[in-house]
């Protein structure tokens, strides 16, 4: 069944089409609610994992209150929206609106500088406007980096062509030398009447992140909230939310192939109406899927705009793209996948949560969507994939709610394991999966409580381990010092990223507050599950 409709189709600059309405509900009460479903309990793992095979071989700070780099200390925001991509020798970090490089021993080389940077002198909105969710993915098919940047304010169209389409990374002055420093932006006055807002792509033209950088702009009608782009061998796949009252998604491919070489190449987007929050599938490793196969799309049941915090489903989609013809792109689904029932952790996304010590401030826990990566690995005898979400457990704190999925020969989904670690009644939330290429199964996610300040941990599983459980012994990444006090908002997402040296190691980077520290510092870690890797 196609419930959606293709709404743009560009090369490079794009042209906003006319759309139906949105369809708008009211808000849902704010008050958080707390209880499990009947048959939520059933899955739950309440002993912690006792297996000692996982280890922590790479850890450091990254962007936050105590950073500082080459370029300087960071402009922070709130959320902090973390995202990395790890490649051969370097780490890439984005933090809402800046960017910084690693080698991966930790040792800062590049920044922090505005993520729009990467985009001097192409002109347009890209260069102009500085929007947070700024997200980097390291495509391993390829060994490029991938910079995915949203500008959430309307800009006039361009009156001349882009600058260079294939420029350097630039070079800021060093922090501390008498020149003038990079520029966040170019001033812009009110937003045009008749503007459109914009997704920019950057790619590497190499696996080198310092050299050259092919940079596209595709201009958008629809507000392009919350990007969690994905690679796939056919294109980069962009969901986007259109708003927070808005039960309506939308979802974009770039062609990859195309962008890899700097030519031009085409966005094409699909407005989907009545869902949740949607993720597409993302490679770890470089074992590519059956030629041709689509890219598989997944949200939560339930819809919290309509007070629907329970559901006993996933959804799930296939997106076929047909670069030659895109009229026969599409879109089938959705198709709903039985699982064991959930109640969005708190009652959903903006909801005042997860207490911490000291303050009445709670934490938001977005707890009514599946949240990236929706990861996707070929093995030489099945495909699978790991979805995470959080839910509320029956101790009355929140659980990580993790399954791991099977991809059938017509692509269909089958649910192998599920289960909701929940070991005690603290807070387990926003968490991000990975799969190695030993099938271990890793998930970093933000942990606190009344009793606990809030930071990040880490649990994983083994194939040998007893289906449902994480059965590695839980590690402590960052354990907090201080509340945030300031706002809810909590990180908005998490990120995980399979290491490409070895396959095996996977990467984490999460927010934590020092003692003594009223703003957010970041923890990035590289954890190893036994069997894999030296």
């Amino acid at each position: 069944m196609l419930l959606s409709r293709l709404s743009c189709v560009c090369l490079g600059l794009c042209a906003p089409l006319a759309l139906a309405a949105q369809t708008s509900v009211p808000p849902a009460p704010s008050v958080p609610a707390s209880g499990v479903p009947v048959g939520s309990a059933a899955v739950e793992q309440r002993t912690p994992g006792a297996d000692d095979g996982m280890r922590v071989v790479v850890g450091f700070d990254g962007l936050g209150a105590s950073f500082r780099g080459p370029h300087g200390t960071a402009t922070l925001r709130n959320p902090s929206d973390n995202s990395l991509a790890v490649g051969r020798r370097y780490v890439m970090q984005t933090v809402n609106s800046r960017l910084a490089i690693f080698d991966r021993q930790g040792v800062p080389r590049y920044g922090p500088v505005p993520t729009n940077t990467v985009f001097r002198g192409f002109g347009g909105a890209c260069e102009q406007e500085l929007s947070g969710d700024a997200v980097v993915r390291y495509d391993q098919l390829a060994d490029r980096w991938l910079l995915v940047l949203p500008v959430f304010r309307k800009v006039a169209p361009r009156t001349s062509p882009p600058g260079p389409r294939t420029a350097v990374l630039p070079v800021p002055p060093l922090a501390g030398e008498l020149v003038t420093p990079l520029p966040a932006a170019v001033p812009r006055g009110p937003a045009p009447a008749d503007g459109a807002y914009a997704m920019c792509y950057a790619v590497s033209a190499t696996a080198d992140p310092f050299g050259a950088w092919h940079r596209y702009e595709y201009t958008r009608p629809l507000f392009p909230d919350y990007p969690r782009p994905a690679v796939w061998p056919d294109g980069y796949y962009t969901p986007t939310s259109t708003g927070d009252d808005v039960i309506e998604k939308h979802v974009c491919v770039a062609d990859r192939a195309r962008m890899l070489r700097g030519a031009d190449a085409a966005e094409q987007c699909l407005i989907v109406p009545g869902v949740n929050f949607l993720n597409t599938s993302d490679l770890d490793g470089t074992r590519r899927p059956p030629a041709g196969a689509p890219n598989i799309i997944v949200a939560a049941g339930g819809t919290q705009l309509q007070g629907v915090i329970d559901a006993d489903a996933l959804q799930s989609w296939r997106l076929y793209v047909d670069w030659r013809d895109h009229r026969r792109t599409r879109l089938e689904g959705p198709v709903s996948l039985p699982v064991a029932p959930y109640r969005y952790l708190c009652g959903g996304q903006l909801t005042s949560c997860v207490p911490q010590p000291g303050t009445e401030r709670r934490l938001d826990a977005q707890g009514d969507k599946i949240m990236a990566r929706l990861v996707y690995r070929r093995f030489r005898t099945h495909e699978a994939l790991v979805a995470v979400h959080a839910v509320n457990t029956a101790a009355g704190g929140g659980g990580v709610r993790w399954y791991e999925l099977r991809v059938g020969a017509d692509r269909g989904l089958a649910l192998a394991q599920q289960g909701t670690l929940a070991p005690d009644g603290d807070f387990r939330w926003m968490a991000s999966p990975a799969i190695d290429a030993l099938g271990n199964i890793g998930i970093g996610y933000s942990f606190g409580g009344a009793s606990h300040f809030p930071g990040q941990r880490f649990a994983g599983r083994s194939p040998a381990h007893a289906p449902g459980t994480l059965g590695f012994r839980e590690l402590r990444l960052a354990d907090g010092g201080a509340s945030q006090t300031t706002t809810l908002r909590w990180q908005d997402y998490t990120q995980t990223a399979i290491d490409p040296v070895d396959d095996c190691t996977v990467w984490y980077v999460g927010d934590y507050l020092r003692a003594g520290d009223t703003a957010y510092s970041t923890r990035i870690s590289a954890v190893r599950m036994r069997g894999c890797g030296r």
